[in-house]
């Protein structure tokens, strides 16, 4: 399981750049004009995690194959999008399509590069996009609570259910919130509201797009943007578009040492793909042997048996049982045998909840 992140922003903040740069790509044109990103590009990245390597070196796996995740990079936003301005039926439409909303903000001053606003404001420019998806949302809502209402009086039970939940959302929109603030009251209304696909109740990870020589400890704007997360709930992360362009094509040693230049520990990729995990509470396992190590991505909460469709719808169907042992346990005894010995190797049924890290091998019978 992956996930699909779109890349969003007002025009000239960074997006293509750095989805050029995530992707390891030139798929997008980054250019100093407008909807210089017609139709949405979608590049494929291989998610970091150093626990593979060290699985790979103790099984002696002669391939190492990594979960991926998808960037789609959408048409710049303008205001009056709700209302068909700019590109803003495709652009809506995009990012119906997504599963979280990464929202680059420029937090960096640049006279050669023009700002749609004439000014650098990050929160501005996040309202203007938030305005835009609340405003398609409140034009969807209203309709659709009105009919729920009409049909819950006759009775109908999963209209009660819709004008609580929908009408709630409705209700924050009015107010300036975002969808996402919802609280379904029992799973019935989780579903219903999910189904909704309403584009604010998307989760949100806001980029903070600095330049170089802030891309350490981030700025005054990018505090301000962190400020704005911390309030809704929502995670920020500070990123130079820059160097994460200068580190394409770098050799790895070249890579750590370069960012070690420049204070970092880690590459901004990284730090949105953690983030972007964290968001949609998604985690990993790995399957390890002498032929590949590989990580798989599972959302936080499933069953052994899910986890193991993530690998093959048979596998899950024909559940038998999950021969399992944590990631730490693995390296300390040395791999699968040692593990074993020691009895750190699990043998866990259909109600085992999967966790982070755990090395895991199905047994199954279609």
């Amino acid at each position: 399981m992956g996930f699909r992140c779109g890349i969003v922003g007002l025009p000239n903040v960074g997006k293509s750049t750095l989805f050029n740069a995530l992707t390891e790509t030139q798929a997008a044109q980054a250019a100093n004009y407008p909807f210089c990103t017609i139709e949405p590009n979608v590049g494929q990245v291989a998610v970091p995690d150093p626990r593979l390597e060290q699985l790979a070196r103790i099984a002696g796996s002669a391939k190492v194959i990594h979960t991926q995740l998808s960037f789609v990079d959408i048409a710049g936003l303008v205001k009056g999008a709700s209302k068909g301005e700019g590109l803003g039926n495709q652009f809506l439409g995009n990012i119906r399509e997504v599963d979280a909303i990464v929202h680059v903000l420029r937090c960096f001053e640049d006279d050669d590069i023009q700002h749609v606003s004439n000014k650098v404001d990050p929160i501005a420019d996040a309202e203007v996009v938030e305005t835009e998806l609340m405003l398609a949302d409140l034009e969807s809502l209203e309709k659709r609570v009105e009919n729920a209402k009409r049909r819950a009086t006759g009775g109908d039970k999963e209209a009660k259910a819709l004008t609580s939940v929908l009408g709630q959302a409705l209700d924050l929109l009015r107010e300036g919130k975002p969808a996402r603030l919802t609280e379904p009251k029992d799973d019935e209304e989780a579903r219903l509201f999910e189904q909704a696909q309403l584009l604010t109740a998307k989760p949100v990870l806001y980029v903070c797009n600095v330049a170089e020589e802030d891309a350490a400890t981030g700025n005054e704007l990018s505090k301000k943007v962190f400020e704005k997360a911390a309030a809704e709930n929502a995670q920020a992360v500070v990123v130079s578009a820059a160097i994460e362009s200068e580190l394409v094509g770098m050799e790895p040693e070249e890579k750590a040492e370069f960012l070690s230049e420049l204070g970092l520990e880690e590459s901004g990729l990284a730090r949105v793909i953690r983030a972007g995990y964290d968001l949609l509470g998604l985690k990993t396992f790995f399957t390890v042997g002498p032929k590949e190590a590989r990580a798989w991505t599972f959302p936080d909460g499933a069953k052994a048996p899910q986890a193991a469709g993530e690998i093959h719808t048979d596998f899950e169907k024909g559940f038998i049982r999950a021969e399992t042992t944590a990631f730490e346990d693995y390296i300390a005894f040395g791999g699968e045998s040692g593990a074993r010995e020691a009895g750190k190797l699990r043998q866990e049924g259909k109600e085992y909840l999967v966790q982070d890290g755990d090395v895991m091998m199905f047994k199954f019978n279609v």
